[in-house]
């Protein structure tokens, strides 16, 4: 047995924001705790930053590792990638069996599935945990998402449930399943952000090209949607960015920002891995290739000049429009988390993850990025029916959307006429279309295919598979 008595209870790897937030978080909560990082500054701000003086810095990983408790719980809060197994490869020397090692980072979730075995294999706990939230998050009160190892999460989970975000007095944060459940549904998460945030791009610009209206008209249409059923993160903090002016400037910042969006790949990642289940998310596919595009900011200048037009103009009534453009964000907002939801349901089958969507729905309420209070009706709803196989198929959730369906239409046919583009409100609402229809019209694709490659079709109200020669052949 090792001496405990003056060692710490958890250790922190990776002092950035988020890590080092995280752990400030923990200390507030009476944990004592270790932090390290290489660059020592950052262990020194930890240190200057504690309240309650209960957390060091470390810049070397021997005495940190020396410096815990035992059996030791250790996060890592470091970039995915092979970075993870360079710390996890530096650790196990150090450490022992029955050890802790959580990875709080956006790590891809097919890499957490062989370190959950590798290290399993080896007697270590280990699990993923993605964490949402960003620097206020993490400071505050997260929404935490993990899975894996079951008995190495009960010995973590007051110290998680301590340094959630609350909501109703729940806290955000419960285990999600085994393997890299976690991480996944940190993926899909991270997926219906995209699509929000894009959406609320294209009403930006509805709102700047199309209605003319200017920074401070804008922001009084974001604090009203956030003061009713659109409440949400994204809203709120899009309401500040259009009242922010730099020190000593007499405008806003966000006129001098480039329109070039960057990603760290996790829209990606849900892009690919919902074409491999089969589960489309037309809407978050979208986010993915605006953000794709909008790097390409010399091309789109050179297009500009060649495709010369005249400046979009919407021709509608202001007042009236700005209603139907409500119903349209929030009808496609509904259509991006149903979307979501529909990708973990498909997901916890083929991994077997066993997935429970009112608790996920239930632990985003708060803290995470894509809180909003529409969370509270997709918590409802798979409350209510656990078998439900599609968000749009409930029944409370088909009146929110029938109610806001025609400012979708009238919002997208506005904007195509006018040559403003609103790509992500588009698919949102042929994606509704299709959903709602008994009758795509995927016959026709089905007849191509087996014409030029002989790959069959299926008959309405017969049984088997079925192959036509489409055109005579050739005596030749």
């Amino acid at each position: 047995m090792s001496d405990t008595t003056n060692k710490y209870d958890f250790g922190m790897i990776g002092l950035g924001t988020m890590g080092r937030n995280l752990l400030l978080n923990m200390g507030d909560h009476g944990v004592k705790g270790a932090g390290f990082d290489k660059d020592a500054s950052k262990g020194k701000l930890l240190e200057q930053e504690s309240k309650h003086g209960n957390l060091k810095g470390f810049s070397e990983v021997e005495p940190f590792i020396a410096s815990l408790k035992t059996p030791r719980a250790v996060m890592m809060l470091v970039p995915a990638g092979k970075i993870v197994d360079d710390v996890i490869a530096e650790l196990l020397p150090l450490m022992q069996k029955g050890d802790i090692i959580i990875d709080g980072g956006n790590s891809h979730f097919t890499d957490t599935n062989r370190r959950v075995d590798e290290l399993e294999a080896k007697g270590f706990h280990f699990f993923g945990m993605g964490v949402s939230g960003g620097e206020e998050g993490a400071r505050r009160g997260p929404s935490m998402m993990p899975g894996g190892d079951k008995e190495a999460y009960n010995v973590m989970k007051p110290t998680l449930e301590a340094i959630a975000a609350k909501v109703d007095g729940a806290p955000c944060v419960t285990y999600i399943g085994p393997g890299a459940s976690g991480h996944f549904v940190k993926m899909v998460h991270n997926g219906i952000e995209y699509g929000i945030m894009q959406l609320i791009a294209e009403t930006y610009e509805i709102l700047k090209a199309g209605l003319k209206l200017d920074n401070e008209a804008i922001r009084k249409i974001f604090v009203k949607w956030n003061d009713g059923r659109l409440k949400s993160f994204l809203i709120e903090i899009t309401k500040d960015i259009f009242a922010y002016k730099a020190p000593g400037t007499d405008h806003l910042l966000i006129d001098d920002i480039k329109d070039e969006a960057k990603a760290k790949g996790t829209g990606k990642w849900t892009s690919q891995v919902a074409m491999d289940l089969q589960a489309p998310i037309p809407t978050i596919d979208t986010a993915v290739s605006m953000r794709d595009l909008s790097k390409y900011k010399e091309m789109r200048l050179e297009a500009a000049k060649v495709y010369s037009k005249e400046a979009p103009k919407l021709d509608v009534d202001t007042d009236k429009f700005l209603e139907e453009l409500e119903q349209a964000y929030y009808f496609s907002m509904v259509i991006t988390y149903a979307q979501g939801m529909f990708m973990l349901e498909n997901a916890s089958k083929e991994y077997k993850y066993d997935l429970h969507l009112e608790e996920i729905a239930k632990i985003w309420r708060g803290g995470c990025i894509i809180r909003s209070e529409f969370l509270n009706d997709i918590y409802n709803a798979y409350k209510g029916n656990k078998n439900l196989s599609h968000l749009l198929l409930d029944a409370g959730v088909e009146k929110l959307v029938s109610g806001s369906v025609g400012g979708a239409r009238t919002v997208v046919a506005a904007a195509v006429t006018s040559g403003i583009a609103a790509p992500a409100y588009a698919a949102s609402l042929s994606y509704f279309d299709n959903f709602r229809t008994g009758r795509m019209p995927s016959n026709l694709t089905q007849a191509q295919r087996d014409y030029f490659g002989a790959h069959t079709y299926e008959l309405v109200g017969k049984e088997g598979t079925f192959h036509t020669q489409w055109v005579p052949k050739s005596n030749d």
